[in-house]
């Protein structure tokens, strides 16, 4: 007898899944932000090296990276990529950017800080500060976060506390006033306190502004390339029609050797498609080539998972069990060949990513670890569920839909 709850529970899943991929995917898809070489834009790899002297350290590259991130948003450019590679270079990537000439003016200047008084007269600057001496503190009388800073110079900056008492004393970084603290008092100890801080994350920010001007590095471009709007688009289409191509194949061997499994198969991949891309937009991942190949890397994984789960089902229907009971072992003596397979890949992933000295391969790396992560969930546990609700719906319990002969089947 039909079970009908069973049998309507799985199409109520099929079809809200279905109606949510087909009125949310174009929204998740425009959301995505594409890479460099899929939207084209500009790339520049800096050579660091100190104004004056003093040692490029790991500290001060990351100081640097803060105020090209700042500089950055005057250009108006979303989800840029920064990384430092090795021990003193910076490679920046800015999709979308046309006006090459101002990205690399705004870019390759170092980053200055000035202290000024009111007629904008420069009393200190980076040098003077020691670095990495901008640190978040809290106020032990009013519990507050505030921000201390360290100088080289003790008798200079007492000199200027004295001049300056009870005025401010702006803080630039480059032509951008950060803070304008007044001073409260004679300093005579070279650390000061700034006040006034709204929150802990913003004292951060202005410790983290601070030091990055506490070290000015120079940047000297060595490499630098460019990607064509059009190119870009080019190699978009072209990945996304491969993409595509590939997928529609794979359904069609699923569906037609596996019968109904490759049905519901076919159905979990594109579902698991669907979900990897809203992961890759909640997440922020910037999709490039190298993150299309690992997404289509993932397709395959997931297909080989259903693979190996049906095979062992079809080999427990052919040992003459039944068929609730085929789907119950195969599934179980599937999982841990399954895992193996998944958890192998998993730790190459997490190799490269370690070693990995360029983003290209490290957003290869995590977009694979997502895609496998995520094909667990749809081609192991989704497909099971949904195969599980077919076969205790009692609506048919014909092996042919399984793809096993009943000629096949040995008897117990």
């Amino acid at each position: 007898m039909i079970r009908w709850n069973k049998l309507i529970a799985l199409i109520a899943i099929i079809l809200s899944l279905s109606l949510l991929m087909a009125f949310t995917s174009n929204y998740v898809v425009r959301h995505i932000t594409l890479g460099l070489d899929l939207q084209g834009g500009f790339e520049v790899l800096y050579q660091a090296s100190p104004l004056e002297g003093e040692k490029v350290t790991s500290q001060g590259l990351k100081d640097t990276v803060r105020a090209i991130e700042r500089r950055i948003n005057v250009l108006g450019v979303t989800e840029p990529e920064i990384n430092i590679e090795g021990q003193d270079r910076i490679r920046v990537k800015l999709a979308g950017v046309t006006n090459q000439d101002a990205a690399r003016e705004l870019l390759g200047k170092p980053a200055r800080l000035t202290f000024r008084n009111v007629n904008n007269e420069i009393l200190l600057d980076g040098k003077d500060l020691v670095q990495g001496g901008a640190k978040v503190d809290v106020d032990t009388q009013t519990n507050q976060p505030v921000v201390q800073l360290k100088l080289k110079d003790a008798n200079k900056f007492r000199d200027i506390t004295s001049k300056y008492l009870g005025q401010p004393i702006g803080i630039y970084l480059d032509e951008d006033l950060i803070t304008n603290p007044t001073v409260q008092s004679v300093i005579t100890t070279g650390t000061a306190v700034i006040t006034g801080q709204e929150s802990v994350e913003k004292a951060q920010e202005l410790a983290d502004l601070l030091n990055a001007g506490a070290l000015p590095l120079q940047l000297k471009e060595i490499q630098s390339q460019s990607v064509g709007a059009s190119l870009g688009m080019q190699a978009l289409q072209l990945g996304v029609k491969a993409g595509i191509i590939g997928t529609v194949l794979i359904l069609l061997f699923m569906i037609l050797y596996y019968r109904l499994p490759g049905f519901i198969a076919s159905f979990t991949l594109v579902f698991y498609i669907y979900l990897i891309l809203v992961v890759f937009w909640q997440m922020h991942v910037t999709l490039t080539l190298p993150g299309i190949a690992a997404l289509v890397l993932g397709i395959g994984m997931a297909v080989d998972a259903n693979i190996i789960s049906y095979e062992r089902i079809k080999e427990e229907l052919r040992a003459g069990r039944s068929l609730m009971s085929a789907i119950r072992v195969g599934y179980q003596r599937s999982f841990a060949t399954i895992l193996d397979s998944n958890l192998t890949t998993i730790i190459a992933a997490l190799v490269l990513f370690i070693i990995g000295e360029f983003g290209q391969i490290k957003g290869f790396a995590i977009t694979l670890i997502v895609s496998i992560l995520v094909s667990m969930v749809t081609a192991v546990f989704g497909a099971r569920l949904l195969i599980n609700l077919f076969v205790k719906s009692n609506l048919t319990s014909k092996t042919w839909l399984f793809g096993v002969k009943e000629a096949e089947i040995r008897e117990l």
